[in-house]
């Protein structure tokens, strides 16, 4: 089978085709995703999702979905699919013959004699949707009806019917503007043939979201239509039907929907799909470049670009966007912290990711000279605020990080229930002292090498004191391996996947033979064919599986839900190891994920998956550092492989 092909009897089974959701961005923060029969099952899903401007971090959702109507001898027969309560209608899905993501996403309908093929397209680097409608056969006169359905509203809100919506469609070249309300961009939609509009506003109530629903959220929503577009379509013609917050000459739409198409990538297998995902993460606006940390509803994270930065920029050869994102955080770095999500800055492991990304760029950038010069006062910053250290982060005498907050988790295992962290993890935590002592050490070897003695004469003691406090406070001698945080209790023997990032490092702490028994505690009680659990099955605290309203989610989020990114630091600890000799292994954990690209998110890999097996796919369809984490597994896979 075709990579990412459908057919007739997939799609026309709703239980399976609304589970698979495609995604497209412009790369300038907007994207189009719905399902791969166009049928909305989530608030977030949309024609055109975009921020207001240049200046705007939020999305929102302008052009929720647009019905295609053929008409024949007076019948009609709507192509689209909505779900209502208790209810699909139109029931669109049952005309639809085949589905391709590549090089666009494209549907084919059979109506009858007709056969109508729908492809979508989103324009980089500029808010315009264009959707090509092509009439490859029909027996008699047809024509083509074209509704928008409008809701003008952020993406994580749903639409009401009001009274204060403008429902009036002002003319423009080959179409109409719309403006729903004051402060968004007008709506211009156009095609590229002359056509009517019929102005006709009217609202649609309940469209209902599944997926909304399910997770414990309101999932019913009104949209606006303000009328519809009526042409007739030839045997072979085509027709663009293009929205955009710009005005465009309609003469044009064919020769840009030519040549946006012919820059599209060949999806064509399993890695050239990772890697047109990961090229999706990467935002750029105004003088920023930024990485959105998973799609739909995630934004920019400080932790996640830089865990995910290497994976999705340098296995690509793509030296200039890892540098450009680097440059964009350190501007916005304050008091040796980096905004995580939005402006907070609460991660205490962010600015020591910044180290690794930094360690990973070097090898790509090439020279130790050019680091320093870029971003050595940036290192030299941030040491010297974790030493200064503030009322939730400090260094102790042991040379050890200190992290606490009584409101939030200030590591990755970030969840928040009722105001208090599920696993707020208070103390000495082991991947943050593992990235505290790799940064360093990174910091002592970049400044040596360039000359700053004063710097190393500074700091030159410090990694002896902290390795020997490392392994004093942190080695579980009864069951041999590594306690996940250590605080005035004492250690935290829960066994969790942070321990295995003390083994990946470039610059680690434990020997040989303590890594192995890392590893093996970690493959026995965590690995999954998936990532590697949150938290033990035989703890009494885990979750197998991530459902339900938000805080049931989030406290099964890291008690036991499996996530892909830290594959990339267990494959690299086997490496390190092991060396070729764990190649096997690694093939096959990257080939787990081969199906994964057309089960949920199509063409890429999701956030989390459940703990217990089957292992499904959930939260987000298509994550930054997941994505990353698979594209810098086949990077070690491929360097192993050559010294066979």
């Amino acid at each position: 089978m075709a990579v990412l092909h459908f057919d007739k009897n997939e799609l026309g089974n709703l239980e399976y085709s609304l589970q698979r959701e495609m995604l497209s961005t412009n790369r300038a923060g907007g994207y189009m995703s719905t399902t791969i029969v166009c049928c909305n099952t989530r608030k977030y899903h949309g024609l055109m999702v975009c921020p207001k401007n240049d200046d705007d971090e939020n999305n929102y959702v302008l052009l929720s979905s647009v019905d295609e109507t053929i008409v024949q001898h007076e019948q009609s027969f709507n192509l689209a699919i909505h779900r209502f309560p208790g209810v699909y209608e139109p029931r669109g899905h049952k005309y639809i013959t085949d589905f391709t993501y590549t090089p666009c996403p494209a549907i084919t309908y059979r109506v009858g004699g007709v056969i109508l093929k729908k492809e979508l397209l989103w324009i980089h680097s500029r808010t315009q949707l264009l959707i090509r409608y092509t009439l490859l056969n029909a027996r008699s006169q047809t024509l083509l009806r074209l509704r928008p359905f409008l809701a003008f509203r952020d993406r994580h809100a749903l639409s009401k019917a009001n009274f204060y919506a403008d429902g009036h469609s002002y003319p423009i070249a080959n179409g109409v503007k719309n403006r729903l309300y004051e402060g968004f961009p007008w709506l211009h939609l156009q095609t590229n043939v002359p056509s009517e509009f019929i102005a006709a506003p009217d609202w649609y109530y309940s469209f209902e979201y599944a997926e909304e629903i399910d997770r414990g959220y309101p999932g019913h929503e009104d949209l606006l239509t303000t009328g519809y577009f009526e042409m007739e379509i030839k045997k072979g013609q085509s027709i663009i039907f293009s929205g955009s917050t710009e005005e465009i000459d309609p003469n044009k739409l064919d020769q840009v929907f030519e040549e946006e198409l012919a820059r599209r990538s060949k999806k064509i297998d399993f890695l050239s799909c990772l890697r047109h995902s990961a090229r999706q993460f990467i935002v750029r606006h105004g003088d920023k470049t930024e990485v959105v940390a998973g799609y739909p509803w995630f934004g920019r994270w400080g932790r996640d670009t830089f865990i995910s930065l290497p994976g999705i920029t340098l296995t690509q050869g793509d030296k200039e966007s890892c540098r450009d994102v680097l440059d964009t955080m350190v501007r916005e770095m304050k008091d040796g912290m980096f905004p995580n999500m939005g402006n907070a800055y609460n991660s205490v492991d962010a600015p020591l990711w910044f180290f690794w990304t930094l360690q990973n760029f070097e090898k790509a950038a090439g020279g130790a000279k050019n680091i320093w010069q870029m971003y050595g006062n940036a290192m030299k910053d941030i040491l010297n605020s974790y030493v200064k250290g503030g009322d939730y982060v400090q260094v102790k005498e042991n040379g050890l990080v200190w992290a606490f907050h009584p409101n939030y988790a200030m590591t990755w295992m970030d969840a928040v229930v009722d105001g208090h962290p599920v696993t707020g993890r208070e103390g000495y935590q082991v991947e943050i002292n593992a990235l505290w002592y790799n940064a360093v050490c990174y910091t002592i070897e970049l400044a040596r090498k360039n000359g700053d003695k004063d710097f190393v004469a500074k700091w030159k003691s410090l990694p002896d004191r902290i390795k020997e406090s490392f392994l004093q406070l942190f080695w579980y001698e009864k069951e041999e391996f590594l306690a996940d945080y250590v605080n005035e209790n004492g250690q935290n023997t829960d066994i969790r996947p942070n321990q295995i990032i003390a083994c990946a490092m470039p610059y680690g702490m434990l020997s040989d033979t303590l890594k192995q028994k890392v590893i093996d505690k970690v493959r026995r009680h965590l690995l999954t064919p998936h990532g590697l659990r949150t938290l033990s099955p035989r703890n009494p605290m885990y979750k197998g599986h991530y459902k339900g309203d938000q805080p049931s989610r989030d406290r099964a989020y890291h008690q036991g839900t499996v996530w892909p990114w830290l594959l990339e630091h267990y494959v690299k600890a086997n490496f390190d190891l092991y060396g070729k000799d764990f190649l096997n292994e690694a093939i096959e954990i990257l080939q787990n994920f081969e199906e994964d690209i057309s089960i949920s998110g199509i063409a890429s890999i999701n956030e989390i998956y459940d703990g217990d097996p089957p292992h499904n796919p959930r939260g987000a369809i298509s994550q930054a550092w997941s994505v990353g984490a698979i594209l810098r597994i086949d990077q070690m896979i491929k360097l192993y492989s050559k010294s066979r």
